[in-house]
């Protein structure tokens, strides 16, 4: 994240976002890696609108992350879609698709995902305020 940009943003602002952009940068990795090695994929079969969706995550999770970085308002909507979305994509994934019973690594994978969803969901309206540019600033 750039010093200037980030300049009078309170480190508490600063933190949270940098956590983050890390969350998707990690998921950029994980969707990545899934797509070049299929074993680390879902174990299902998924159906195809399904399947793009998971593939469309690693151009949506980077541009969040680097929207999010360049305090650019439209990277914490963006990753409140994207998290919102994927959670609700696993869970159709995991809770319906997956024949399995109890807890699985998709679940709580899961789990975690939507944690994170409703996490920044709850935070936007507190960051928000700080990815507004001052009024008469060139964008």
């Amino acid at each position: 994240m750039s010093v200037g940009r980030w300049r009078g943003v309170p480190l508490a602002v600063r933190c949270v976002v940098a956590v983050v952009v890390l969350v998707f940068a990690y998921g950029t990795a994980v969707h990545v890696a899934q797509l070049l090695l299929p074993r680390l994929g879902p174990q299902l079969a998924l159906p195809g609108w399904l399947a793009f969706y998971f593939a469309s995550l690693t151009l949506w999770d980077p541009l969040a992350a680097l929207l999010l970085a360049a305090r650019r308002v439209q990277g914490l909507v963006l990753g409140c879609a994207v998290l919102v979305t994927d959670a609700a994509a696993n869970g159709y994934a995991n809770y319906v698709l997956d024949p399995a019973v109890g807890v699985t690594p998709g679940r709580i994978g899961q789990a975690v995902i939507t944690t994170l969803a409703v996490g920044l969901v709850a935070l936007g309206p507190w960051l928000a305020p700080w990815f507004a540019r001052p009024t008469g600033q060139r964008r």
